[in-house]
Formats: structure tokens, sequence, C-alpha cells
């Protein structure tokens, strides 16, 4: 098997990872090509090339990384191609912004709560989405700060 074959397996997996969470495939191979490609810019004809993917589906799909806050894009002096890339700390700022939606949610279902009241049949199914995301809260309330300052890890500890 080939290093672009192994990269390709790769990429796949990313994807149907993602696909779980209801990220689009072609998206998803997207963002794994982006993760291992070299060079790390890429056209969105290169990216369609790797990943088969065609130009129509790629579009939206750079759209959606774009909006979300996986990918940046540039363009060169004199070229109107534009190049996209992964943004820096693209995993930290997209998963901040899923820990702010938890505590988002939890004012709304702590809305919901007021407006069914506690006693209601229905509040039981509001108060167990409303402690399951408090738990979630507390949970990365009290997690350590990720640590991305030592080249090769992000724990701090040296890597081989």
């Amino acid at each position: 098997m080939t290093e672009q074959e192994r990269l390709l397996e790769w990429v796949e997996r990313v994807a149907m990872y993602l696909a779980r969470d209801g990220v689009p495939p072609i998206a998803g191979r997207v963002l794994g090509w982006l993760m291992v490609c070299d060079p790390p810019e890429q056209s969105a004809g290169q990216i369609s090339e790797a990943i088969g993917a065609s130009r129509a589906s790629l579009t939206s799909n750079l759209r959606l990384l774009t909006g979300m806050g996986f990918l940046t894009w540039r363009t060169r002096p004199g070229e109107r191609t534009v190049y996209y890339r992964m943004a820096e700390d693209a995993w930290g700022v997209v998963v901040g912004h899923q820990i702010a939606s938890i505590t988002s949610f939890l004012d709304i279902t702590r809305d919901g709560l007021g407006l069914v009241g506690p006693d209601d049949d229905r509040a039981a199914r509001v108060r167990q989405a409303h402690a399951t995301f408090e738990w979630m809260a507390k949970v990365f309330d009290n997690a350590p700060p990720l640590r991305s300052d030592t080249p090769g890890g992000s724990d701090g500890e040296e890597t081989e």
C-alpha cells in the first residue's frame, strides 16, 4: 500500500468519525486531508483531486468548514486561486464553541423547567437534559487547560 493510499484511508476514518455527529462525509474528508496534506495549503482543485470529490460539493463543504472555524483561506498575489488550510488552533476553537453551546442549552433547559413546572410529567424529560448538560459544564469547568505550547504534544510532556 502506498503512502497516499494509507493517508486516504486515514482521511476516510476521520470522515466516518465526524459523520457520526452529522458532519457531511465530504466535509470530513476535506478536514482529514487538510490535516495531513503537503503542502498544508491546498486549492479546491488539489483537494478535489486528492479526495475524489466533485468541485460543486466541495465548494459548499469548504464554506461549511470555514464557517465552523476549521479552515482559513487566502489568495496569493497575482493569482485568482483560493488556497485553504487548517485554521490556527482549529480544534481548540471549534471545541470551545461546542463547550459554550452547553451553557446556552442550560439556559434553555432552565427556561423549559420554568415553563412546564418542576412537577409536571414533561419536566422529567427536560430535567434529564438539564442534568446531563449541567454535568458536562462542570466537567469542562474543572478540566485542566489545554496545553499546546509543546511541539509534538498537547499535554506538556515530551513525545518521541
